[in-house]
């Protein structure tokens, strides 16, 4: 009977211990309540809880990977599209995400749901597909601020991917075209300006030597001769042999 109760005894004091003993890993604490009150955050290492009045709850500080479910999104130009994201967070504060939230993990995932939604609606199609850091930054900012009374901290956030309708994705391609003539439109238009702006100079430097006009012409005979086997007959201007003339005349008198 007494070898009974001390075996009883001894294996209630191993179950004890074993309820006692709590091994937390570096990354990981145990806020520990005492008769229902916050007493002290735990850990790492190995942790005593006196059973029956203190109970200990294990809060992973590593950064968590979430991924925000693809959102309907309706932009400032009344586009309709699809966002997913993935958010990058973690708890700095272990007291506050197990006491001044339920669920921190649901609540942060709702909260980045919303704010997708918030955020995006109030930009332009446009901006979405351009301006994607500025608007990851955005939400980054807005996330940590309201999580930050949680004990979380949000390290990023990236957009990835923004789903269009194909008729979307048509009208897009062709606004792109149009952008791409117009762009090939205005730099021909201003080779053409440029163009005639240096004929322009040469022209009034030509007409300014008494004799440019002269030697382009015969430069000109000389790169259509060599460039061409054909016979061409071209004008001989009588500029050109004018002063002979007036000399050859008199001479006579």
């Amino acid at each position: 009977m007494i070898f009974n109760f001390g075996l009883g005894v001894l294996i209630l004091v191993v179950v004890l211990v074993t309820w006692a003993l709590r091994i937390l890993r570096e990354y990981e604490r145990g806020v520990v309540f005492q008769l229902g009150r916050f007493w002290k955050v735990k850990g790492p290492g190995l942790v005593i809880i006196i059973p029956g009045i203190q109970q200990m709850v294990r809060v992973d500080l590593r950064v968590v990977t979430m991924d925000v479910p693809p959102q309907d999104v309706i932009s400032r130009d009344n586009v309709s599209v699809k966002v997913n994201a993935v958010v990058f967070f973690r708890v700095i504060d272990p007291q506050k995400a197990i006491i001044q939230v339920e669920k921190f993990l649901v609540a942060t995932s709702q909260l980045a749901q919303t704010t997708l939604r918030s955020v995006l609606g109030k930009h332009q199609l446009e901006e979405m597909l351009a301006e994607r850091e500025r608007l990851n930054l955005d939400i980054q900012r807005i996330l940590d601020a309201q999580t930050d009374a949680w004990g979380i901290k949000v390290t990023n956030v990236e957009i990835k991917h923004i789903d269009l309708n194909e008729s979307m994705i048509r009208a897009i391609a062709r606004q792109a075209e149009a952008e791409r003539e117009r762009r090939a439109k205005i730099i021909h238009a201003e080779g053409e300006f440029q163009a005639a702006q240096q004929l322009t100079n040469a022209s009034d430097i030509l007409a300014r030597s008494e004799y440019g006009l002269q030697l382009r012409y015969l430069q000109t005979l000389r790169e259509i001769a060599t460039e061409s086997n054909s016979t061409i007959v071209f004008p001989f201007p009588m500029d050109m042999i004018r002063p002979l003339l007036d000399r050859v005349a008199s001479g006579k008198g």
